[in-house]
């Protein structure tokens, strides 16, 4: 918390802007950005998936930000923020030079607002508002299990947030796009709260269509039948100006499409480019922009599903059968590093005296015969039509693994389904005894990796409430997530991932990639993000 306070006296780079003139370096260039998929609608707060929030992160900002190309938080609504002694009361003082895409001031009151209308939700608005209520806990009709509390205008320029007690989450979580501050007047024209369940979907109020932020880009229009969404530069930005006058994202959900239309000229960019092609496009005169991985990729447990994955020994013979060296070695991009446990190195908690698990086929064979489980089956899925962060082939990766855990003598029951056509679905619903998944970090928090695995005993894909030590865990995670002492704090972390990895091992992690995106000639200024977080406010075209 120490760290947090001292980063919000910070100065934002983009104090150094002109400030709403134009920018020194601006023109009239447009910036084509190939999408993978369209974005469902337009406000943050109900988002959930990297294609709207791609879009909604050019004309949005939250209290806190994030320093480009990193995962450090930095200034950017807010100029400081700093806690009571016991953590539960935050104040910030907010920039006084901010004005809504609409001409509405930014000030305290817009901030308690927004606050206030993201935490007093309808039924259909707690299921989609997802990030509030993993982050929050709960919404006003639950507020005594909420996170927060309650928002107070102290001053014009100042609010006072209160929080039920101290976590590592908060404030770094205000750097969510989720909780971007938006106009308030507009989000009340637009009846932004009137969403309503419809089939499996969502039925959206006017205010989705018609985002109004604070952000270097305005929204242009979204031409659904030629899946390009337009935005504008916004000339009045109180930082500098961005560089390109115009943004488009064009919606190209296949990926060697994409690469075809970068080559022809269509487009000046795109995300995720196949690894096995990042030689090839940079040498016809493309730039690969490599991020550093802030992800992990892992096999889970289902114990309830199988039994006999209760038993350690099992999961350590599992574990010991899985040669993560040679899989990193030939299915995944150069950076691309072993697992020692199921967080990257840079988050804080992270346990440095952890090795990487070892590969002992004829151990993992003495292990399951003493276990009983010679020549178990286990099924075992993968997703298809998807490339992730984390795993950019799938079945490449799992033939990978599944090559291993046969040689060692375990049966596997081959399972996939389609990753938005019941996969994550039936990861959660228990249909599978193992599966593989991953997560990129939303912020820097060991709680967002660990505790987003762990720390639900009775909500998570990894069957811990079967287990012994499951409440345990929990229960130990939120513990140490509530140490106000930064470094108590992370040395909690650290105990607890030597015990996940030691004592009960509820899955394998297995690696960190660092993904990429690709950028035609002429376009400079592209920062690439941990967080697969990019904005594009600082990028240049040239010679068109």
């Amino acid at each position: 918390m120490a760290a947090a306070a001292l980063a919000g006296c910070a100065e934002s780079d983009r104090d150094e802007g002109s400030g709403g003139s134009g920018g020194s370096g601006s023109s009239d260039a447009t910036f084509v950005f190939g999408a993978a998929g369209a974005p469902e609608m337009f406000d943050p707060f109900y988002a959930t998936d990297g294609e709207t929030f791609r879009v909604t992160r050019q004309m949005f900002e939250g209290l806190l930000g994030i320093e480009p190309g990193s995962a450090e938080v930095v200034p950017e609504l807010a100029t400081e923020w700093t806690p009571n002694e016991d953590g539960t009361q935050w104040t910030f003082t907010l920039r006084d030079d901010v004005t809504f895409h609409d001409g509405e001031p930014f000030n305290a009151e817009a901030v308690c607002y927004n606050f206030e209308r993201m935490f007093d939700q309808n039924d259909a608005g707690q299921v989609a508002g997802e990030y509030w209520g993993y982050v929050m806990g709960a919404f006003a009709n639950d507020a005594d299990n909420s996170l927060y509390q309650g928002c107070e205008a102290t001053g014009e320029f100042e609010a006072v947030v209160t929080i039920s007690g101290p976590t590592s989450g908060f404030p770094t979580m205000l750097t969510l796009e989720s909780l971007s501050m938006q106009s308030p007047k507009a989000l009340e024209e637009g009846d932004a709260n009137g969403i309503a369940a419809e089939g499996e979907g969502f039925s959206f109020p006017e205010y989705a269509d018609n985002p109004v932020g604070t952000g270097p880009f305005t929204f242009g229009e979204y031409d659904e039948a030629n899946g390009t969404i337009s935005l504008e530069r916004n000339d009045d930005y109180w930082g500098e100006a961005a560089k390109v006058s115009e943004l488009v994202f064009r919606v190209i959900p296949d990926e060697s499409t994409r690469r075809q239309e970068l080559e022809a000229g269509s487009i000046n960019g795109y995300d995720l480019p196949n690894p096995v092609d990042w030689n090839a496009l940079e040498e016809s005169g493309n730039t690969v922009e490599i991020r550093d991985a802030f992800n992990i990729l892992y096999m889970g447990f289902n114990p309830d599903t199988n039994p006999q994955l209760q038993d350690l020994k099992v999961r350590q013979a599992l574990n010991l059968a899985i040669n993560r060296e040679q899989l990193v070695q030939t299915q995944l991009p150069e950076g691309a590093e072993v697992a020692t446990q199921f967080m990257p190195k840079t988050v804080s908690g992270y346990n440095t005296e952890l090795a990487a698990p070892e590969y002992d086929p004829e151990r993992a064979q003495e292990l399951l015969a003493e276990a009983g489980a010679e020549g178990m089956t286990l099924t075992f899925a993968y997703p298809t039509e998807v490339s992730r962060p984390y795993m950019p082939d799938p079945q490449k990766l799992y033939e990978a693994l599944r090559t291993d855990l046969e040689a060692v003598g375990v049966k596997v029951d081959v399972k996939t389904a389609s990753w938005n056509g019941g996969y994550l679905d039936n990861v959660t619903a228990g249909k599978y005894d193992a599966y593989i998944l991953g997560w990129t970090g939303d912020y820097d928090s060991p709680f967002n990796f660990i505790g987003t695995f762990f720390g639900n005993l009775k909500e998570n894909d990894f069957g811990t409430s079967a287990m012994p030590w499951g409440k345990q865990l929990a229960d130990d995670l939120k513990a140490a997530d509530a140490i106000v002492d930064e470094a108590e704090r992370s040395a909690a972390f650290e105990e607890i991932n030597a015990q996940i990895m030691e004592d009960y091992l509820p899955g394998l992690p297995i690696s960190h990639s660092p993904p990429a995106l690709v950028v035609g000639p002429g376009v400079e200024g592209v920062i690439p993000s941990p967080l697969t977080a990019e904005e594009f406010d600082s990028v240049t075209v040239s010679g068109e």
